[in-house]
């Protein structure tokens, strides 16, 4: 086969350092996109942005020239390099170390979407560790509780 052909949606979430709230609105926004902005230089165009004050949840089409690993540091990095240069109040931004990336078929797309479109009404309901466990679950990934958080 001469040429390489993929088509990976994934679900990609992770959360500021120890879950503070600093991804306020209206700067949430401008976060996002700029987030949008570094995956589409990486080839992996966002579907849609979303999260609340302390996590981010991203759903993109990600570029079969790419690992996983590399588009997560890639974003982290430099969202977080910028987020610094937005307000002295930011100077000491950080990310969590991990992420979470799940897989997401073609025909469950639009769910995701309206799972991220909605995160502020979920967080109502739920917080953002037990959503997060609850993600792990479903897509049977084994994990430590005691490495899972930073």
């Amino acid at each position: 086969m001469p040429q390489s052909l993929a088509k990976l949606h994934v679900h990609l979430v992770f959360s500021t350092k120890q879950r503070e709230p600093l991804l306020l609105q209206p700067f949430r926004e401008r976060v996002h996109s700029y987030l949008a902005v570094v995956l589409n230089n990486l080839d992996s165009p966002a579907k849609i942005i979303g999260g609340t004050s302390d996590h981010v949840h991203i759903l993109f089409r990600m570029s079969k020239n790419h690992a996983l690993a590399h588009i997560v540091e890639a974003i982290k990095v430099s969202s977080s390099k910028w987020i610094k240069t937005q307000n002295p109040a930011l100077h000491a931004f950080r990310w969590q170390n991990g992420y979470g990336g799940f897989s997401v078929s073609p025909s469950q797309v639009d769910a995701a979407v309206e799972y991220i479109d909605h995160q502020e009404e979920h967080r109502r309901v739920v917080g953002f560790q037990e959503e997060y466990r609850r993600f792990l679950q479903t897509y049977g990934v084994e994990f430590d509780e005691r490495y899972v958080w930073d």
